[in-house]
């Protein structure tokens, strides 16, 4: 794991999913939100990574303390923040953290606009790289949307 001020750097396993992260992406306001502080409208669905070893530990206690973008919820809904992504040096997205007190530790979601799985070419158990990007703040990204 390599950290900076600004960035830190990860590797994940892909995992499946439980299907909920497709139906919540397709939500108006969800949609709305992630265009507005993402600065893209995200595919429906997650990537999903398992997050496991010391260096996970350090880097998640890390971003609970970090800002991020907040996802402001509507009523029914947990809040959750955002970090930009960038995955497999090739393609950018967002990890989102839902605010929920039982979320799995070991549980990494990305929205990005398009199937990361496909579009790489994944598999379950593969290992991926991933570099967040914690300055990236929801008025610069709105900016470039």
């Amino acid at each position: 794991m390599l950290s900076t001020a600004t960035s830190l750097e990860l590797e994940g396993e892909v995992a499946p999913g439980l299907g909920e992260g497709s139906r919540f992406t397709a939500i108006d306001w969800v949609i709305a939100e992630f265009r507005r502080k993402l600065g893209f409208i995200p595919w429906p669905g997650t990537f999903n990574l398992r997050m496991r070893g010391d260096a996970w530990d350090w880097a998640r206690t890390r971003l609970r303390t970090a800002t991020g973008i907040a996802i402001t919820p509507r009523d029914g809904f947990c809040a959750a923040k955002c970090f930009g992504v960038h995955i497999a040096g090739h393609l950018t997205g967002a990890v989102v953290f839902p605010e929920m007190p039982d979320y799995p530790d070991d549980k990494f979601e990305i929205v990005a606009p398009l199937p990361i799985r496909e579009a790489l070419g994944l598999q379950d158990g593969d290992l991926v790289n991933l570099r967040l990007d914690l300055a990236m703040s929801a008025r610069s990204n709105a900016a470039a949307a």
